[in-house]
């Protein structure tokens, strides 16, 4: 059983919702990633995205356009993102870490290459956001060969067809965009999101994790509701921006935001 397995059959054995924080490599210092990712675990991060720093992030809002340039002000690579990771594992070898970005630096790199050093690295899943599913096969049989989950988004407007297509090609969890639009938009309608999570569920029993409009403890509270898990993404990376302008800022420790919304999805 995968770490992405072992981690959501744990929490549905004890009937919590999985807190799924996403910050960026090389973000907001390149050196302060891994103490982050430490952080957020101790504060009851349960999977980590770690995005990685793409000079065109279509899919995202103002604040983690931001973040992306200035992990790339940093020269933070691939590469780095990677070895980020296996420093990381040398203290924490459960918990999941999912890689969200785009299909540019991997194919630079190289899928067979990347998938290899993903493995090496301790890389349990990625989700691609510009990679549909129907031309993910390449990619995605790398991956698979090295036991590495292909995530992939379903959105407000997607068909209940190809819903059912892109159940059928992902593994690990899915990813519920819960708006239109980019990251950091407004909040989430709760009810078309459970509506939209039942429809899901009728083709797939992976579990499904729902981003994009989760702002704060209230936001995650309502939409854990009906996912599971929940994954915050913007306002967890202004947080950060905004704690690493004081001198003092300690990087391990994580924003007060990240465990109001632990604790609001344990309630």
């Amino acid at each position: 059983m995968s770490r992405l397995q072992s981690c959501f059959a744990n929490l549905k054995k004890i009937g919590k919702k999985a807190l799924i924080p996403y910050i960026v490599g090389g973000d907001p210092q390149k050196g302060s990633t891994v103490s982050q990712m430490h952080g957020l675990v101790e504060a009851g991060a349960d999977v980590i995205e770690l995005g990685v720093p793409f000079s065109d992030p279509m899919a995202e809002g103002p604040v983690i356009q931001l973040a992306h340039e200035r992990a790339l002000e940093h020269h933070t690579s691939l590469t780095d993102i990677l070895a980020m990771v296996a420093e990381f594992r040398s203290k924490d070898s459960d918990t999941p870490v999912v890689l969200m970005g785009y299909l540019n630096p991997v194919e630079v790199m190289g899928y067979n290459l990347f998938a290899e050093r993903a493995e090496k690295s301790g890389v349990d899943a990625i989700l691609t956001v510009d990679l549909p599913p129907e031309e993910a096969q390449d990619l995605k049989a790398a991956l698979a060969d090295k036991g590495i989950d292909s995530i992939f988004l379903i959105a407000p407007t997607t068909t209940e067809e190809r819903i059912k297509k892109i159940c059928d090609a992902a593994a690990g969890y899915l990813y519920y965009v819960s708006l239109k639009g980019v990251t950091g938009a407004s909040n989430s309608d709760v009810t078309e999101v459970a509506e939209k999570l039942a429809l899901i569920r009728q083709h797939t029993s992976l579990p499904v994790s729902v981003g994009f409009g989760i702002k704060d403890a209230a936001s995650a509270k309502a939409i854990g509701a009906s996912a599971d898990g929940v994954v915050v993404g913007s306002a967890l990376v202004n947080a950060y921006f905004e704690s690493a302008q004081k001198p003092d800022w300690q990087a391990a420790e994580p924003p007060a935001l990240i465990q109001s919304i632990r604790a609001a999805l344990d309630e």
